[in-house]
C-alpha cells in the first residue's frame, strides 16, 4: 500500500517555483515541497526573506534552494528568475503564484496608490507568473500551476474590500487557464484558503469581535496551521491530481459551507 501512495503522489526530482515563499504560508509551501524530494526555487520581493526559508529548509537537511529575488509587477524579472531557475536545476514542473498584499482601509478611504499595489501585487503578479512560467510549460507539454485565491472570493469579506476583487480575479483567470491549457498538459487550479491569520493580519484585521464572528462561522471552531494546506498544495502538483483543472479548492475548517 504505502508504495502505491508513493508512485501516485511521487514528487521526488520536480523542480518547484514558489512565488511569495518569504511569507507566511508560502514559505511553508516551499518546505512542504523539499520535504517531498522536490528542488525548490524561493522566489519573493525581500531576498532576505527568500534566503530564511531556504536555511531553514536546508537545516531539516534538505538540499538548499535557490532563492531570488523578484517583484511580480515586472514582466522582465520574471523572466529572468525562469532563466535563472532553468541553468540552475534544468527545468520547472510546478509553480504556485502565492505573493501579494492586503490592505484595511474603509471603503471611502482606499487610495488609488493602495488600489493599485494591492491589485498589482496580487492579481497582476499572479497573471505574469501564469504568462512567463505557463509559456514554458506549455512549451513542454507539462507542469502545474497552483494560483492562491481566498475566503474572500466570493462572497466578499468585510474589511478587504481591493483584497477580495483581486482573489475573485485570480479565482476568474485560474478557471480561464484550466479551460485554454486543458489539452496542453498544464494544469491551473487554485487552493482556497480559510484563516490561517499572520501578526500583521492580527494587527489589522482581527478585533475580538471579529475573531468571534470568523470562529463562529468556521465548523471547526479553529484557525488553520499552515501546514495544513501542504496536503492540497502537493495532492494538485502530483499526477494523483492528473484529472484536476479549473478547480478551487476549499482548506478552510468548513468556513465556506457555513451558514446559520
Amino acid at each position: 500500500m504505502s508504495k502505491y501512495i508513493d508512485s501516485l503522489f511521487n514528487l521526488e526530482n520536480k523542480i518547484a517555483a514558489v512565488i511569495g515563499a518569504g511569507g507566511h504560508l508560502c514559505g511553508e509551501m516551499a518546505k512542504g515541497f523539499a520535504r517531498a524530494g522536490c528542488k525548490v526555487a524561493i522566489l519573493d520581493l525581500r531576498l532576505e526573506k527568500a534566503q530564511k526559508v531556504a536555511d531553514d529548509i536546508q537545516k531539516e537537511g534538505y538540499p538548499r534552494p535557490l532563492a531570488i529575488a523578484l517583484d511580480v509587477t515586472k514582466k522582465e524579472e520574471h523572466e529572468l528568475a525562469l532563466a535563472g531557475i532553468i541553468q540552475e536545476f534544468g527545468g520547472l514542473d510546478i509553480v504556485v503564484n502565492g505573493a501579494g498584499i492586503n490592505g484595511p482601509s474603509p471603503f471611502f478611504e482606499i487610495s488609488l496608490d493602495e488600489w493599485h499595489s494591492i491589485m498589482d501585487s496580487q492579481i497582476t503578479g499572479t497573471f505574469l507568473g501564469c504568462q512567463v512560467y505557463g509559456k514554458y510549460l506549455v512549451d513542454q507539454g507539462k507542469g502545474s500551476i497552483i494560483n492562491i485565491s481566498s475566503a474572500s472570493a466570493g462572497p466578499p469579506l468585510s474589511k478587504a474590500f481591493t483584497y477580495s476583487v483581486a482573489k475573485a480575479g485570480i479565482k476568474n483567470l485560474t478557471q480561464n487557464l484550466g479551460r485554454e491549457w486543458g489539452k496542453k498538459g498544464v494544469r491551473v487550479n487554485a487552493i482556497r484558503p480559510g484563516f490561517f491569520p499572520t501578526e500583521w493580519n492580527r494587527k489589522n484585521f482581527i478585533t475580538p469581535e471579529r475573531e468571534n464572528a470568523i470562529l463562529g462561522h468556521t465548523p471547526m471552531g479553529r484557525y488553520g496551521e499552515p501546514s495544513e494546506l501542504l496536503g492540497a498544495i502537493l495532492w494538485l502538483a502530483s499526477d494523483a491530481a492528473s484529472f484536476v483543472t479549473g478547480a478551487e479548492i476549499e482548506v478552510d475548517g468548513g468556513f465556506s459551507c457555513m451558514t446559520i
